[in-house]
């Protein structure tokens, strides 16, 4: 279909499922086909002069959208009126920590497992030239409620694509910071070894409940990361973990991104790659169970969480790094709820769109001049 015409949607509405920084997610059930998918919806007002974002997200998705089956993908995009739509798969099977918190048990074996299967998709995104720059359980999605159903990494709204190997090309401020990588504080310049620290913090929080640089206030937090300042305590947590386990945790938490391993290079780790399970025996000479002291932990720690790491920096951090917030982000922290609350009273069904789905020839610079074109024309 030509760029530009307008036709009837051929989604209708569902229910809503989230509401990130930018965007609320909400169901997109196909008219045609009865499927399902989750839909971003971002009001246009609260992308003027913030395009680039969305145009980032399409290129990076096109680049690795069905090419691994632990990535999400991006399945259509349009715009209306007054929002654009990003339909991606309908992950129904939960964030990774509450389907451990659902097991009976759960070994370290399991975990080696899962941090296993999500650094192959993270390889795969760097080989591909991407950088994820928000990896955490709350972006590993299971695609369905099965008990062998896929994990999914999510949410690439703070991807970047990088060429090549250089680490300083990027220096702005952005992730989630309990999972943020020193460079990404200290403006040094970042790349894909973020991904490969946050992947440690993640392991990390795998195997106890609570991650390595938990502290009482956010400036804290920072300067812990910066110094690459954590321990393997409390003891009780950490004495059914085998010091194969924690040695790979250091080798990610490396503070220096040069001498930090690569997704390859940490798959190849004795943790990752040995061909038997690496665990610690409990009493009765069977592996011990993690599960009761990782959801003692996770358990204790949900409400400052909650509080915590669910708002990106982006809007948290720029206060310490910059000593105030801007006129502009004040603003737009003022604005956004009213924004997101905008797009969800649009009813797709009744909208009228602008539909230009992906083809399978379009580069990732095409497909962002492409979106761009949509995003930059005039608001109605």
């Amino acid at each position: 279909m030509p760029p530009g015409v307008t036709v009837p949607c051929q989604y209708r509405t569902g229910k809503t499922l989230g509401s990130g920084t930018y965007a609320i997610v909400k169901e997109a059930i196909h008219i045609q086909t009865g499927k399902y998918y989750a839909c971003k919806v971002i009001n246009k007002k609260l992308m003027e002069g913030r395009e680039h974002m969305v145009r980032n997200e399409i290129a990076v998705l096109k680049r690795i959208s069905s090419g691994h089956t632990n990535i999400v993908t991006l399945h259509d995009y349009f715009e209306t009126a007054h929002n654009l739509y990003l339909c991606f798969d309908l992950c129904t099977g939960g964030e990774l920590f509450d389907r451990i918190c659902a097991k009976g048990n759960y070994y370290e074996a399991d975990a080696a497992d899962l941090v296993r299967t999500i650094f192959k998709a993270v390889k795969y995104i760097h080989e591909a030239g991407i950088v994820h720059r928000d990896l955490k359980p709350e972006n590993l999605l299971f695609k369905t409620p099965a008990e062998d159903a896929a994990i999914m990494i999510a949410d690439f709204g703070l991807s970047r694509v990088m060429e090549d190997e250089k680490i300083t090309q990027l220096t702005e401020i952005c992730g989630t910071p309990g999972y943020m990588a020193p460079e990404i504080f200290k403006r040094t310049g970042h790349g894909k070894p973020v991904d490969v620290w946050a992947m440690g913090v993640i392991t990390y929080f795998l195997l106890a409940g609570y991650t390595p640089f938990d502290r009482d206030t956010q400036e804290a937090e920072m300067k812990a990361i910066i110094a690459g300042d954590y321990k393997f305590e409390p003891e009780e947590y950490w004495q059914n973990v085998s010091d194969t386990a924690k040695e790979f945790v250091r080798t990610c938490l490396t503070v220096d991104p040069h001498k930090r391993p690569t997704a390859a290079e940490a798959l190849k780790h004795k943790w990752l790659a040995s061909a038997s399970p690496i665990f610690v025996t409990s009493s009765n000479g069977e592996p011990a169970d993690l599960l009761p002291n990782v959801k003692r932990a996770f358990n204790a720690k949900a409400a400052w969480r909650k509080a915590g790491f669910s708002i990106r920096a982006l809007n948290r951090m720029q206060t310490l790094a910059h000593g105030g917030i801007s006129e502009e982000a004040a603003k737009l922290k003022a604005d956004v709820e009213g924004y997101k609350a905008e797009s969800e009273r649009e009813r797709m069904e009744t909208a009228s769109i602008t539909y230009q789905p992906p083809q399978s020839g379009d580069s990732h610079e095409d497909l962002a001049s492409r979106v761009g074109e949509v995003s930059l024309k005039e608001r109605s």
